[in-house]
Protein backbone atom coordinates (compact mmCIF):
# COMPACT_ATOMS: atom_id res chain seq x y z
CA UNK A 1 0.00 0.00 0.00
CA UNK A 2 1.15 3.83 -0.61
CA UNK A 3 2.01 6.03 1.87
CA UNK A 4 -0.90 8.48 1.38
CA UNK A 5 1.37 11.35 2.71
CA UNK A 6 3.86 10.65 0.35
CA UNK A 7 5.72 12.80 -1.51
CA UNK A 8 4.10 15.39 -3.92
CA UNK A 9 4.88 15.11 -7.82
CA UNK A 10 8.11 17.86 -8.24
CA UNK A 11 8.39 17.37 -4.43
CA UNK A 12 12.26 15.80 -3.52
CA UNK A 13 12.05 12.70 -1.28
CA UNK A 14 11.67 13.98 2.77
CA UNK A 15 9.81 16.66 2.39
CA UNK A 16 6.37 15.35 3.49
CA UNK A 17 3.90 17.22 5.91
CA UNK A 18 5.16 14.96 9.30
CA UNK A 19 7.82 17.78 9.04
CA UNK A 20 10.73 19.95 6.63
CA UNK A 21 13.69 18.61 8.28
CA UNK A 22 13.21 14.48 7.43
CA UNK A 23 11.27 11.48 8.68
CA UNK A 24 12.81 11.04 11.68
CA UNK A 25 12.72 7.58 13.35
CA UNK A 26 9.70 6.06 12.22
CA UNK A 27 10.38 7.32 8.70
CA UNK A 28 12.02 4.65 5.66
CA UNK A 29 15.66 4.73 5.15
CA UNK A 30 18.41 6.07 7.56
CA UNK A 31 17.74 9.23 9.61
CA UNK A 32 19.43 12.29 9.46
CA UNK A 33 20.95 13.97 12.52
CA UNK A 34 19.41 16.38 14.28
CA UNK A 35 21.08 19.90 13.74
CA UNK A 36 19.88 23.27 15.77
CA UNK A 37 19.18 26.20 13.99
CA UNK A 38 22.45 28.33 13.86
CA UNK A 39 22.45 31.03 16.70
CA UNK A 40 21.17 34.42 15.70
CA UNK A 41 22.68 37.43 16.74
CA UNK A 42 20.81 40.61 17.86
CA UNK A 43 21.47 43.84 15.96
CA UNK A 44 22.73 47.19 17.25
CA UNK A 45 20.16 48.63 15.75
CA UNK A 46 17.55 45.56 17.31
CA UNK A 47 19.21 46.99 20.60
CA UNK A 48 18.76 50.56 20.09
CA UNK A 49 14.56 50.35 19.15
CA UNK A 50 13.85 48.49 22.40
CA UNK A 51 15.91 51.18 24.38
CA UNK A 52 14.15 53.60 22.50
CA UNK A 53 10.82 51.69 23.67
CA UNK A 54 12.25 51.93 26.82
CA UNK A 55 12.96 55.94 26.92
CA UNK A 56 10.06 56.85 25.00
CA UNK A 57 7.88 55.15 27.80
CA UNK A 58 9.18 57.46 30.36
CA UNK A 59 8.93 61.14 28.58
CA UNK A 60 5.10 59.77 27.55
CA UNK A 61 4.07 59.27 31.46
CA UNK A 62 6.15 61.90 32.73
CA UNK A 63 4.01 64.20 30.42
CA UNK A 64 0.49 62.45 31.94
CA UNK A 65 2.03 62.59 35.56
CA UNK A 66 2.88 66.62 34.15
CA UNK A 67 -0.35 67.30 32.97
CA UNK A 68 -2.62 65.82 35.61
CA UNK A 69 -0.42 67.72 38.02
CA UNK A 70 -1.01 70.78 36.10
CA UNK A 71 -4.85 70.16 36.16
CA UNK A 72 -4.56 69.60 39.83
CA UNK A 73 -2.78 72.82 40.39
CA UNK A 74 -4.52 75.20 38.05
CA UNK A 75 -8.15 73.83 38.13
CA UNK A 76 -8.82 71.86 41.28
CA UNK A 77 -9.89 68.71 43.02
CA UNK A 78 -6.88 66.81 42.40
CA UNK A 79 -8.64 63.30 42.62
CA UNK A 80 -10.94 64.37 39.50
CA UNK A 81 -8.50 65.80 37.51
CA UNK A 82 -6.08 63.23 37.74
CA UNK A 83 -8.80 60.71 36.75
CA UNK A 84 -9.46 63.01 33.43
CA UNK A 85 -6.18 63.10 32.65
CA UNK A 86 -5.53 58.98 33.11
CA UNK A 87 -8.94 58.31 30.83
CA UNK A 88 -8.59 61.14 28.35
CA UNK A 89 -4.55 60.12 27.63
CA UNK A 90 -5.38 55.98 27.33
CA UNK A 91 -8.64 57.02 25.03
CA UNK A 92 -5.63 58.80 23.00
CA UNK A 93 -2.91 56.52 22.99
CA UNK A 94 -5.79 54.17 21.84
CA UNK A 95 -6.84 56.92 18.96
CA UNK A 96 -3.06 56.76 18.25
CA UNK A 97 -2.10 53.48 17.88
CA UNK A 98 -5.42 52.58 15.08
CA UNK A 99 -4.02 56.12 13.31
CA UNK A 100 -0.49 54.31 13.14
CA UNK A 101 -1.89 52.13 10.20
CA UNK A 102 -2.43 55.01 7.81
CA UNK A 103 2.05 56.37 8.42
CA UNK A 104 3.07 53.90 4.96
CA UNK A 105 6.73 54.32 6.07
CA UNK A 106 7.53 53.35 9.96
CA UNK A 107 11.04 54.43 10.36
CA UNK A 108 10.17 58.21 9.58
CA UNK A 109 7.02 57.85 11.13
CA UNK A 110 8.68 57.45 14.31
CA UNK A 111 10.94 59.96 13.86
CA UNK A 112 8.23 62.67 13.70
CA UNK A 113 6.48 61.06 15.92
CA UNK A 114 9.60 62.38 18.00
CA UNK A 115 10.39 65.37 16.84
CA UNK A 116 6.49 66.38 17.44
CA UNK A 117 6.57 64.75 21.20
CA UNK A 118 9.31 66.65 22.21
CA UNK A 119 8.12 70.06 20.78
CA UNK A 120 4.61 69.62 21.97
CA UNK A 121 5.13 67.21 25.26
CA UNK A 122 8.32 69.62 26.03
CA UNK A 123 6.73 72.87 26.03
CA UNK A 124 3.47 71.60 27.85
CA UNK A 125 4.11 72.99 30.99
CA UNK A 126 5.50 76.62 29.91
CA UNK A 127 2.57 76.91 27.31
CA UNK A 128 -0.21 76.48 30.42
CA UNK A 129 1.72 78.39 33.02
CA UNK A 130 2.31 81.39 30.54
CA UNK A 131 -1.79 80.58 29.29
CA UNK A 132 -2.34 81.04 33.11
CA UNK A 133 -0.74 83.94 34.00
CA UNK A 134 -1.76 85.70 31.08
CA UNK A 135 -5.21 84.41 30.38
CA UNK A 136 -6.45 82.76 33.34
CA UNK A 137 -7.88 80.47 30.86
CA UNK A 138 -6.03 76.64 30.76
CA UNK A 139 -8.28 73.38 30.44
CA UNK A 140 -9.24 73.70 27.35
CA UNK A 141 -5.37 74.09 25.94
CA UNK A 142 -4.39 71.78 28.61
CA UNK A 143 -6.61 68.61 27.05
CA UNK A 144 -5.60 69.65 23.79
CA UNK A 145 -2.08 69.12 24.43
CA UNK A 146 -2.82 66.38 26.78
CA UNK A 147 -4.66 64.65 23.90
CA UNK A 148 -2.24 65.28 21.14
CA UNK A 149 0.69 63.90 23.14
CA UNK A 150 -1.15 60.81 23.88
CA UNK A 151 -2.20 60.24 20.58
CA UNK A 152 1.58 60.68 19.59
CA UNK A 153 2.50 58.78 22.06
CA UNK A 154 0.20 55.57 21.13
CA UNK A 155 1.50 55.83 17.59
CA UNK A 156 5.19 54.56 19.19
CA UNK A 157 4.75 50.87 20.31
CA UNK A 158 2.77 50.07 16.98
CA UNK A 159 5.74 52.27 14.51
CA UNK A 160 9.23 50.09 16.77
CA UNK A 161 7.43 47.37 16.13
CA UNK A 162 7.04 47.89 12.50
CA UNK A 163 10.52 48.66 12.40
CA UNK A 164 11.75 45.75 14.06
CA UNK A 165 10.03 43.85 11.52
CA UNK A 166 11.36 46.13 8.33
CA UNK A 167 14.82 45.23 9.81
CA UNK A 168 14.60 41.90 10.02
CA UNK A 169 14.02 40.86 13.52
CA UNK A 170 12.59 37.31 12.65
CA UNK A 171 12.54 36.68 16.30
CA UNK A 172 10.76 39.74 16.94
CA UNK A 173 8.27 39.40 19.88
CA UNK A 174 5.65 41.86 20.34
CA UNK A 175 5.39 41.33 24.02
CA UNK A 176 9.23 42.29 24.63
CA UNK A 177 8.50 45.84 23.03
CA UNK A 178 5.64 45.99 26.06
CA UNK A 179 7.92 44.59 28.55
CA UNK A 180 10.58 47.42 27.85
CA UNK A 181 7.57 50.04 27.87
CA UNK A 182 5.72 48.90 31.00
CA UNK A 183 9.09 48.99 32.14
CA UNK A 184 9.75 52.66 31.71
CA UNK A 185 6.17 53.07 32.77
CA UNK A 186 7.15 52.09 36.04
CA UNK A 187 10.42 53.85 36.20
CA UNK A 188 8.91 57.13 35.72
CA UNK A 189 6.09 56.79 38.12
CA UNK A 190 8.45 56.11 40.64
CA UNK A 191 11.12 59.09 39.68
CA UNK A 192 8.45 61.69 39.28
CA UNK A 193 7.58 62.60 42.91
CA UNK A 194 10.88 61.99 43.97
CA UNK A 195 13.45 62.88 41.35
CA UNK A 196 11.88 65.04 38.65
CA UNK A 197 9.79 67.39 40.57
CA UNK A 198 11.66 68.41 43.81
CA UNK A 199 14.55 68.47 41.47
CA UNK A 200 13.49 69.68 38.01
CA UNK A 201 9.88 71.38 39.01
CA UNK A 202 7.34 71.07 36.46
CA UNK A 203 8.41 73.47 34.00
CA UNK A 204 12.16 72.38 33.15
CA UNK A 205 10.75 68.83 33.44
CA UNK A 206 8.31 69.19 30.78
CA UNK A 207 11.48 71.12 28.72
CA UNK A 208 13.80 68.00 29.70
CA UNK A 209 11.47 65.28 28.82
CA UNK A 210 10.59 67.07 25.45
CA UNK A 211 14.33 66.95 24.62
CA UNK A 212 14.35 63.51 25.95
CA UNK A 213 11.91 62.95 23.00
CA UNK A 214 14.28 65.06 20.69
CA UNK A 215 17.50 62.58 21.53
CA UNK A 216 15.57 59.68 20.53
CA UNK A 217 14.86 61.01 17.31
CA UNK A 218 18.05 62.21 16.45
CA UNK A 219 20.06 58.91 17.62
CA UNK A 220 17.02 57.25 15.12
CA UNK A 221 18.12 59.90 12.31
CA UNK A 222 21.80 58.95 12.61
CA UNK A 223 21.49 55.11 13.13
CA UNK A 224 18.56 54.70 10.06
CA UNK A 225 20.70 57.87 7.96
CA UNK A 226 20.04 55.79 4.69
CA UNK A 227 17.07 55.45 4.77
CA UNK A 228 15.26 58.94 5.96
CA UNK A 229 15.52 62.20 3.97
CA UNK A 230 16.84 65.85 4.92
CA UNK A 231 13.40 67.22 6.00
CA UNK A 232 13.23 65.53 8.96
CA UNK A 233 16.69 66.31 10.39
CA UNK A 234 16.18 69.96 9.58
CA UNK A 235 13.02 70.29 11.89
CA UNK A 236 14.47 68.12 14.21
CA UNK A 237 17.50 70.46 14.39
CA UNK A 238 14.76 73.73 15.27
CA UNK A 239 12.93 71.60 17.55
CA UNK A 240 16.26 70.38 19.59
CA UNK A 241 17.43 74.73 19.35
CA UNK A 242 14.24 75.89 20.71
CA UNK A 243 13.98 73.42 23.21
CA UNK A 244 17.44 73.94 24.63
CA UNK A 245 16.84 77.94 24.81
CA UNK A 246 13.79 77.02 26.61
CA UNK A 247 16.15 74.73 29.47
CA UNK A 248 18.87 77.84 29.32
CA UNK A 249 15.87 80.32 30.07
CA UNK A 250 13.90 77.86 32.15
CA UNK A 251 14.28 79.89 35.40
CA UNK A 252 14.19 83.42 34.04
CA UNK A 253 10.58 82.04 32.18
CA UNK A 254 9.45 80.92 35.43
CA UNK A 255 10.06 84.14 36.84
CA UNK A 256 8.19 86.37 33.88
CA UNK A 257 5.64 84.06 34.02
CA UNK A 258 5.18 84.12 38.29
CA UNK A 259 5.75 88.18 38.19
CA UNK A 260 2.67 88.08 35.66
CA UNK A 261 0.77 85.99 38.05
CA UNK A 262 1.21 87.51 40.77
CA UNK A 263 1.36 90.52 42.12
CA UNK A 264 4.07 91.39 44.45
CA UNK A 265 7.86 89.94 43.69
CA UNK A 266 8.54 86.47 44.00
CA UNK A 267 11.31 85.06 46.50
CA UNK A 268 10.88 81.77 46.90
CA UNK A 269 8.89 79.46 44.11
CA UNK A 270 9.52 75.47 44.43
CA UNK A 271 7.35 72.55 43.39
CA UNK A 272 7.59 69.68 46.47
CA UNK A 273 6.44 66.69 45.49
CA UNK A 274 3.06 67.48 47.20
CA UNK A 275 2.51 71.25 45.77
CA UNK A 276 3.92 74.13 44.68
CA UNK A 277 5.30 76.60 46.94
CA UNK A 278 5.41 80.41 45.80
CA UNK A 279 6.50 83.01 48.65
CA UNK A 280 5.46 86.76 47.36
CA UNK A 281 6.85 90.17 48.79
CA UNK A 282 5.76 93.60 48.92
CA UNK A 283 8.00 95.86 50.86
CA UNK A 284 6.85 94.51 54.39
CA UNK A 285 4.29 92.41 52.84
CA UNK A 286 4.45 88.47 52.94
CA UNK A 287 2.07 86.41 51.36
CA UNK A 288 2.33 82.42 51.07
CA UNK A 289 0.71 80.43 48.56
CA UNK A 290 0.28 76.55 48.08
CA UNK A 291 -0.67 75.46 44.57
CA UNK A 292 -1.56 78.98 43.63
CA UNK A 293 -4.00 79.73 46.50
CA UNK A 294 -3.25 82.41 49.16
CA UNK A 295 -2.71 80.86 52.64
CA UNK A 296 -1.93 83.40 54.32
CA UNK A 297 -1.10 87.65 53.84
CA UNK A 298 1.44 88.87 56.61
CA UNK A 299 -0.97 92.02 56.64
CA UNK A 300 -3.66 90.35 58.27
CA UNK A 301 -2.95 86.86 59.17
CA UNK A 302 -3.00 87.80 62.64
CA UNK A 303 -6.59 87.75 62.94
CA UNK A 304 -6.95 84.43 61.43
CA UNK A 305 -4.26 82.66 63.66
CA UNK A 306 -5.64 84.39 66.71
CA UNK A 307 -9.36 83.45 66.08
CA UNK A 308 -8.14 79.74 65.37
CA UNK A 309 -5.56 79.52 68.00
CA UNK A 310 -6.96 81.77 71.31
CA UNK A 311 -10.60 80.43 71.64
CA UNK A 312 -9.83 77.07 72.25
CA UNK A 313 -6.89 77.47 74.51
CA UNK A 314 -8.67 80.13 76.22
CA UNK A 315 -11.51 77.90 77.14
CA UNK A 316 -8.63 75.09 78.26
CA UNK A 317 -6.86 76.65 80.81
CA UNK A 318 -5.07 73.81 81.87
CA UNK A 319 -3.74 73.30 77.93
CA UNK A 320 0.03 71.49 78.49
CA UNK A 321 0.12 69.53 74.84
CA UNK A 322 -0.85 70.42 71.99
CA UNK A 323 -1.24 69.44 68.88
CA UNK A 324 -1.25 71.10 65.98
CA UNK A 325 -2.09 69.74 62.40
CA UNK A 326 -0.73 71.59 59.46
CA UNK A 327 0.00 75.21 59.96
CA UNK A 328 3.80 74.46 58.48
CA UNK A 329 4.21 78.31 58.42
CA UNK A 330 4.30 78.38 62.11
CA UNK A 331 1.54 81.05 62.44
CA UNK A 332 -0.71 79.22 64.37
CA UNK A 333 2.47 77.56 66.48
CA UNK A 334 3.71 81.35 67.43
CA UNK A 335 0.33 81.78 68.85
CA UNK A 336 -0.04 78.68 70.47
CA UNK A 337 3.86 79.63 72.40
CA UNK A 338 1.79 82.92 73.63
CA UNK A 339 0.64 80.40 76.22
CA UNK A 340 2.23 78.26 79.27
CA UNK A 341 2.43 74.90 76.99
CA UNK A 342 4.81 72.35 78.08
CA UNK A 343 4.70 70.39 74.58
CA UNK A 344 3.45 71.19 70.93
CA UNK A 345 3.70 68.86 68.56
CA UNK A 346 3.00 70.20 64.70
CA UNK A 347 2.73 67.65 61.88
CA UNK A 348 2.59 68.75 58.62
CA UNK A 349 3.16 66.67 55.35
CA UNK A 350 5.41 69.10 53.53
CA UNK A 351 8.83 69.29 55.15
CA UNK A 352 9.68 72.23 52.45
CA UNK A 353 7.37 73.95 53.90
CA UNK A 354 8.60 73.70 57.38
CA UNK A 355 11.66 73.73 56.63
CA UNK A 356 11.77 77.34 54.77
CA UNK A 357 9.89 78.71 57.72
CA UNK A 358 12.04 77.56 60.44
CA UNK A 359 15.31 78.27 58.29
CA UNK A 360 14.65 81.57 55.89
CA UNK A 361 15.95 84.29 58.37
CA UNK A 362 12.72 86.77 56.90
CA UNK A 363 10.02 83.90 57.36
CA UNK A 364 10.96 82.62 60.46
CA UNK A 365 10.52 86.03 61.37
CA UNK A 366 7.14 85.80 60.80
CA UNK A 367 6.65 83.11 63.11
CA UNK A 368 8.72 84.92 65.62
CA UNK A 369 11.17 81.88 65.46
CA UNK A 370 8.46 79.68 66.58
CA UNK A 371 10.12 76.59 65.32
CA UNK A 372 13.33 76.90 67.51
CA UNK A 373 11.61 76.97 70.53
CA UNK A 374 12.56 73.30 72.64
CA UNK A 375 9.05 72.59 73.62
CA UNK A 376 8.12 71.83 69.48
CA UNK A 377 8.30 68.99 67.91
CA UNK A 378 7.95 68.80 64.12
CA UNK A 379 6.87 65.78 62.29
CA UNK A 380 6.16 65.67 58.60
CA UNK A 381 3.51 63.16 58.16
CA UNK A 382 0.08 62.59 56.96
CA UNK A 383 -2.15 64.02 59.06
CA UNK A 384 -4.11 60.85 59.07
CA UNK A 385 -1.44 58.21 59.42
CA UNK A 386 -0.41 60.12 62.19
CA UNK A 387 -3.25 60.20 64.40
CA UNK A 388 -4.23 56.48 63.68
CA UNK A 389 -0.78 55.85 64.79
CA UNK A 390 -0.63 57.91 67.64
CA UNK A 391 -1.53 57.04 71.06
CA UNK A 392 -0.41 60.25 72.86
CA UNK A 393 -3.46 62.76 74.89
CA UNK A 394 -3.35 66.14 73.55
CA UNK A 395 -5.21 68.63 76.12
CA UNK A 396 -5.94 70.90 72.69
CA UNK A 397 -5.97 69.81 68.86
CA UNK A 398 -5.90 72.94 66.53
CA UNK A 399 -6.40 71.75 62.96
CA UNK A 400 -5.19 74.28 60.36
CA UNK A 401 -5.54 72.38 57.43
CA UNK A 402 -5.79 73.54 53.67
CA UNK A 403 -9.48 73.56 52.17
CA UNK A 404 -11.72 70.44 51.45
CA UNK A 405 -11.27 71.05 47.79
CA UNK A 406 -10.77 66.99 46.77
CA UNK A 407 -11.28 63.85 48.22
CA UNK A 408 -8.14 63.65 49.98
CA UNK A 409 -8.15 66.56 52.14
CA UNK A 410 -11.81 65.48 52.38
CA UNK A 411 -11.70 62.55 53.98
CA UNK A 412 -9.69 64.82 57.16
CA UNK A 413 -12.75 66.67 57.69
CA UNK A 414 -14.35 63.91 57.73
CA UNK A 415 -17.19 62.03 60.71
CA UNK A 416 -13.70 59.21 60.62
CA UNK A 417 -11.09 61.37 61.10
CA UNK A 418 -13.21 63.53 63.80
CA UNK A 419 -13.89 60.02 65.78
CA UNK A 420 -9.38 59.04 65.45
CA UNK A 421 -9.42 62.77 66.90
CA UNK A 422 -11.06 63.41 69.79
CA UNK A 423 -9.83 59.62 70.98
CA UNK A 424 -6.25 61.45 70.91
CA UNK A 425 -8.12 64.18 73.25
CA UNK A 426 -7.12 63.98 77.28
CA UNK A 427 -9.94 65.07 79.58
CA UNK A 428 -11.20 68.25 79.71
CA UNK A 429 -9.32 68.79 76.69
CA UNK A 430 -11.14 70.73 73.31
CA UNK A 431 -10.42 70.58 69.22
CA UNK A 432 -11.07 73.69 67.05
CA UNK A 433 -10.75 73.29 63.42
CA UNK A 434 -10.60 76.22 60.43
CA UNK A 435 -13.78 75.25 58.00
CA UNK A 436 -13.29 77.79 55.49
CA UNK A 437 -15.99 80.67 54.49
CA UNK A 438 -19.76 80.70 55.75
CA UNK A 439 -20.27 83.42 52.95
CA UNK A 440 -18.91 81.81 50.13
CA UNK A 441 -19.44 78.40 50.78
CA UNK A 442 -22.36 78.33 53.68
CA UNK A 443 -23.16 75.15 53.01
CA UNK A 444 -19.75 73.59 53.28
CA UNK A 445 -18.68 75.32 56.59
CA UNK A 446 -22.26 74.37 58.30
CA UNK A 447 -21.46 70.62 57.00
CA UNK A 448 -18.21 70.80 59.06
CA UNK A 449 -20.27 72.04 61.84
CA UNK A 450 -23.31 69.02 61.44
CA UNK A 451 -20.25 66.45 61.24
CA UNK A 452 -18.73 67.52 64.26
CA UNK A 453 -22.25 67.59 65.81
CA UNK A 454 -22.74 64.10 64.83
CA UNK A 455 -19.05 62.88 66.25
CA UNK A 456 -18.80 60.42 69.15
CA UNK A 457 -17.93 61.51 72.59
CA UNK A 458 -16.05 59.11 74.08
CA UNK A 459 -16.21 60.85 77.70
CA UNK A 460 -20.21 61.09 77.66
CA UNK A 461 -21.60 57.76 75.37
CA UNK A 462 -24.86 58.68 73.72
CA UNK A 463 -24.46 62.20 74.12
CA UNK A 464 -23.30 64.68 71.76
CA UNK A 465 -19.93 66.50 71.54
CA UNK A 466 -20.36 70.08 72.25
CA UNK A 467 -20.08 72.80 69.21
CA UNK A 468 -19.54 76.06 68.84
CA UNK A 469 -19.61 77.61 65.41
CA UNK A 470 -17.68 81.18 65.10
CA UNK A 471 -16.44 83.19 62.21
CA UNK A 472 -14.22 86.04 61.91
CA UNK A 473 -13.34 88.75 59.12
CA UNK A 474 -9.94 87.89 57.71
CA UNK A 475 -9.78 90.87 54.61
CA UNK A 476 -7.31 88.15 52.07
CA UNK A 477 -9.75 85.77 52.47
CA UNK A 478 -13.33 87.07 53.37
CA UNK A 479 -15.56 86.21 56.04
CA UNK A 480 -13.86 83.16 57.79
CA UNK A 481 -15.52 80.33 59.86
CA UNK A 482 -14.19 77.98 62.57
CA UNK A 483 -15.35 75.08 64.56
CA UNK A 484 -14.46 74.35 68.23
CA UNK A 485 -15.74 71.15 69.81
CA UNK A 486 -15.85 69.97 73.61
CA UNK A 487 -16.61 66.40 74.93
CA UNK A 488 -17.92 69.00 77.87
CA UNK A 489 -19.83 71.77 77.85
CA UNK A 490 -18.09 74.32 78.58
CA UNK A 491 -17.76 76.62 81.75
CA UNK A 492 -19.82 80.33 81.50
CA UNK A 493 -16.45 82.15 81.93
CA UNK A 494 -14.59 84.26 79.91
CA UNK A 495 -11.98 83.14 77.26
CA UNK A 496 -8.26 83.51 79.18
CA UNK A 497 -6.53 85.68 76.41
CA UNK A 498 -2.42 86.17 76.78
CA UNK A 499 -1.60 90.02 76.55
CA UNK A 500 -0.91 91.78 73.51
CA UNK A 501 -3.46 90.65 70.83
CA UNK A 502 -4.23 92.43 67.82
CA UNK A 503 -7.44 91.45 67.70
CA UNK A 504 -8.99 88.73 69.83
CA UNK A 505 -11.12 90.72 72.28
CA UNK A 506 -13.66 88.76 74.95
CA UNK A 507 -16.71 91.70 72.70
CA UNK A 508 -14.99 90.40 69.66
CA UNK A 509 -15.46 86.51 70.86
CA UNK A 510 -18.99 87.09 71.48
CA UNK A 511 -19.48 88.79 68.33
CA UNK A 512 -17.83 85.69 66.58
CA UNK A 513 -20.68 83.36 67.42
CA UNK A 514 -23.41 85.95 66.27
CA UNK A 515 -23.77 84.82 62.07
CA UNK A 516 -26.02 86.88 60.15
CA UNK A 517 -28.86 86.08 57.60
CA UNK A 518 -27.02 84.91 54.82
CA UNK A 519 -24.37 83.40 56.62
CA UNK A 520 -26.02 81.41 59.51
CA UNK A 521 -27.18 77.81 59.85
CA UNK A 522 -28.30 76.11 57.31
CA UNK A 523 -29.13 71.89 56.14
CA UNK A 524 -26.04 70.47 54.98
CA UNK A 525 -25.42 66.77 54.91
CA UNK A 526 -22.50 65.04 57.66
CA UNK A 527 -19.42 64.61 55.67
CA UNK A 528 -17.96 60.76 55.91
CA UNK A 529 -15.71 59.13 53.49
CA UNK A 530 -18.59 57.01 51.75
CA UNK A 531 -19.94 60.05 50.02
CA UNK A 532 -17.84 62.94 50.60
CA UNK A 533 -20.71 65.27 50.25
CA UNK A 534 -18.06 68.30 51.44
CA UNK A 535 -16.45 68.48 48.36
CA UNK A 536 -19.78 69.12 46.52
CA UNK A 537 -20.63 71.59 48.85
CA UNK A 538 -17.09 73.74 48.71
CA UNK A 539 -16.83 73.13 44.83
CA UNK A 540 -19.99 74.52 44.26
CA UNK A 541 -19.97 77.23 46.38
CA UNK A 542 -16.83 78.64 44.94
CA UNK A 543 -17.13 78.30 41.67
CA UNK A 544 -20.75 80.13 42.34
CA UNK A 545 -18.56 83.16 43.14
CA UNK A 546 -15.37 82.94 40.91
CA UNK A 547 -15.72 81.26 38.29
Amino acid sequence: MSDPEGPRPGEPQGASGRGSFGQGASGAGPSEPDHPPPARHVTPREVWLLSATFLVAIAGLIYELIAATLSSYLLGDSVRQFSFVIGIFLASMGVGAWLSRYVRDAMPGFVWVQILLGVVGGFLAPVIFALYAWTGEVALPLYAMLITVGALSGMEIPLIARVLQQIGASEFRFENVLSFDYLGALVASLAFPVLIVPHLGLMSASLTFGALNLVVAGLSLWIFRAHLSLAPAAVWLCAALATGAGLWQAERIVAVTEAQLYEDDVIFSEDTPYQHVTVTRFRDRTRLFLDHSIQFDSLDEYRYHEALVHPVMGLVPSARRVLILGGGDGMALREVLRHPVQAVTLVDLDPRVTQIFSGHPDLAALNQNAFADPRVTVINRDAWQFISDSQDLYDAIIIDLPDPKNLTLSKLYSREFYALLIDRLAAGGGLVTQAGSPFYAREAYWSVVATWATTRNPYAPGEEVSVIPYHALVPSFGDWGFVLALPEEPAPRPLQLPDGLRFLTQAAWRQAQVFAADTGPVAAEVNSIRDHALVGYYTTGWEKWFR
